[in-house]
């Protein structure tokens, strides 16, 4: 008889003890689903952004082993997107001629590619008042004029006998406007190119033709120092000066005024926090904005 009642006691306590697990259970599984609910609402009020950049402009926008999106300017706008909680950002590697007509369309809502500032550029996209990256430009020229040219100014003076540019390009106008800025000083021969881009450049210098070629300093890196660069067996009698950092912007869709506000709001912060300056020492070895004079 004892034996029977310690068995319905156990029965009764395995019992009590599945109900209240099931209860718990049930209490667990509604909040649960209840917290997706709320998560699945507030995903609907995010926007998602589609960001376009270029798959081979290291260290700008490129896709790296992964297939994944890099490089600085990317990184930069992820950067970005992790701030505004309100954006979802995707990003597209694409060509440049996509990248471009995109944006305009707004396929993408913006973009990103190295772009220096173009009046051109102004008229067809929204541009921020914050760039996003920098490209430092400078003078290659010959090893043995080192002890005469040691910056732009010095270079000028030595004879200004710069390598042809096309007045298409950017280019172009850096060196027209630094003559403007020294007038009655020692100034630059600027020599119009009908090509937008002389192959024998570097060349020419050493042969003497000219004696400096305005190049970009990863260009120089890349083309000269590298060991893989095909004007590396010249790399001992090249040096190069850089001369300034010019601010490269992000493009967006003109009808993007809120998105351009709320990244130029995130980009100071970044900047403030020190985002930026890290993100640069990683991709160029030295924050590319300490070079932007203007």
């Amino acid at each position: 008889m004892k034996k029977n009642i310690s068995k319905n006691k156990v029965s009764k306590v395995l019992l009590l003890t599945a109900l209240i697990a099931v209860l718990f259970a049930g209490q667990a599984f509604a909040k649960a689903k209840k917290s997706k609910a709320k998560k699945g609402k507030a995903d609907q009020n995010v926007r998602i952004i589609q960001v376009a950049h270029t798959p081979t402009n290291v260290p700008y926008g490129y896709l790296n082993e992964k297939g994944e999106s890099d490089g600085f300017e990317v990184s930069v706008l992820k950067a970005v997107d992790e701030l505004l909680p309100q954006y979802q950002f995707n990003f597209n590697a694409v060509s440049d001629d996509e990248l471009l007509i995109g944006i305009e369309t707004g396929k993408y809502q913006v973009g990103t590619k190295g772009a220096w500032l173009t009046e051109e550029r102004k008229k067809k996209f929204a541009i921020p008042s914050e760039p996003i990256a920098a490209s430092v430009i400078g003078l290659a020229f010959r090893t043995a004029d080192s002890d005469k040219i040691h910056d732009i100014d010095s270079f000028a003076e030595y004879s200004g006998k710069l390598i042809p540019i096309s007045p298409l390009s950017a280019q172009y106008s850096v060196i027209d406007e630094y003559n403007k800025a020294h007038e009655g000083q020692a100034q630059i021969k600027l020599v119009p190119s009908d090509v937008f881009d002389i192959a024998d450049s570097y060349l020419w210098v050493l042969e003497g033709r000219y004696d400096g070629y305005l190049v970009l300093k990863l260009s120089f890196e890349k083309n000269v120092l590298k060991e893989t660069g095909p004007y590396h067996k010249f790399a001992d009698q090249l040096s190069y000066v850089p001369y300034k950092g010019i601010p490269t912007w992000p493009l967006f869709n003109r009808a993007e005024s809120q998105l351009v506000t709320d990244y130029e709001n995130a980009i100071k912060i970044l900047k403030e926090d020190g985002t930026i300056a890290k993100l640069s020492q990683k991709y160029f070895n030295e924050n590319v904005f300490d070079f932007v004079t203007d």
